[in-house]
């Protein structure tokens, strides 16, 4: 059996425990979250490779620290193109323009004056996956105000379509056209349909209940719930409405899936632009107090209910899982079972997740008609020993 260690282990161990932990792959932030009598039960399929800071301006968050709903500020996974833009608190403004009865230009002071909603959400980058951990997912609460509540102030035309979502970094860009290729300077951008954009979107300020680090976009980001992670907009500068589809980089040529569907027995290719998450669920942790294990983790969705999280062990029979009551339609969902009998050992453990709607978290073969990485919502075995 694998040697597990309590938190009353490491207290009177000091620091030869820690370097126990080290030679386990456990890192020291285990120990506050461990419950008194209870041990963490290591994965033995996390790559000696695996890094939660590869460097200045990439976060991955280690998906055994969650302890709770919220992601701390400095947890938060984190991950742009062009960097981190340095933004001026003082000389900051949010320009609102376009397709719109009354432009704005509000200071960052007359923003907040504006919105103190909160909005619990979690989301993640749709290149998530199992390389990562997983670990490029987050949840937190939120505030700011309402999207809606923005373009209601600035009165939005009839004939407007789209509203574009401009951040302050910036970066040069190759643009091919017809065999030429013009090198040009584009800010970070994405947009959103005007039913989207008024169905829930906000405009954040503060991370629970703090402003916003620089590497969660400070001092103003979009949020869009239900969406993967690249449709939330940081550094957010600009707003403009407007008729037309928006085409940059970032919208319609970087984020999209190619994947086949058989059609009459003749498969057809379909490329689709990445929006809306797509239902994923992901064993984080297990521990294990007295003869028993729990096993938890966490659901990512639109905001579509659940019917259901269930957990199978070593391939055997799906037993249902028990979701957290705390869950809000838009934070990621957590859940945990109850593991009893397990015997010593090699085990590989895995959830899937099933919506109210009938959508089922396919597996890994079911997704193999998908080309491109992105979007990959498979179910996530695990491995451990016991």
């Amino acid at each position: 059996m694998a040697e597990t260690m309590t938190r009353r282990d490491v207290l009177a161990r000091g620091g030869a425990a820690a370097g126990a932990l080290a030679a386990m792959g456990l890192p020291e932030w285990v120990l506050p979250a461990l419950a008194q009598g209870e041990s963490l039960v290591p994965f033995t399929d996390i790559p000696e490779s695996f890094n939660p800071n590869p460097n200045e301006f990439t976060r991955f968050l280690d998906i055994r620290r969650i302890d709770g709903p919220f992601t701390p500020r400095d947890q938060f996974f984190t991950l742009q193109h062009y960097g981190h833009p340095e933004v001026d608190p003082a000389a900051y403004r949010l320009t609102v323009t376009g397709l719109v009865d009354r432009p704005l230009s509000l200071s960052l002071d007359e923003l907040r004056r504006l919105g103190t909603a909160d909005l619990v959400a979690g989301f993640e980058c749709s290149g998530n996956g199992p390389a990562r951990v997983q670990g490029l997912a987050s949840n937190g609460r939120w505030t700011g105000i309402p999207l809606a509540d923005l373009l209601a102030r600035a009165g939005v035309r009839p004939e407007a379509e789209e509203v574009v979502f401009l951040g302050a970094d910036k970066g040069e860009e190759d643009v091919e056209f017809r065999g030429r290729t013009f090198k040009v300077e584009q800010q970070f951008g994405r947009s959103l349909l005007v039913a989207n954009a008024m169905g829930g979107a906000f405009v954040a300020h503060a991370l629970n209940g703090e402003p916003l680090t620089r590497h969660q976009g400070f001092p103003v980001r979009l949020l869009v719930p239900g969406w993967y992670g690249v449709a939330n907009v940081k550094w957010l500068s600009e707003i403009h409405v407007q008729q037309g589809r928006f085409v940059g980089k970032w919208q319609v040529r970087w984020y999209r899936t190619l994947r086949g569907e058989t059609i009459d027995g003749e498969i057809k290719w379909q490329e689709t632009e990445i929006s809306r998450l797509r239902l994923k669920s992901v064993i984080a942790r297990v521990t294990r107090a007295g003869g028993a294990h729990r096993v938890m983790g966490f659901v990512l969705n639109d905001g579509t209910p659940l019917r259901s999280v269930e957990v199978s062990v070593d391939d055997g029979p799906w037993q249902a899982a028990t979701l957290d009551p705390s869950n809000t339609k838009y934070s990621w969902k957590l859940f945990s079972w109850r593991w009893e009998g397990a015997t010593p050992g090699e085990h590989t453990l895995v959830s899937r997740v099933t919506d109210a709607t009938g959508r089922v978290q396919p597996t890994t073969a079911e997704l193999e008609s998908k080309l491109t990485f992105l979007e990959n919502n498979a179910q996530f075995p695990r491995r451990l020993r016991v």
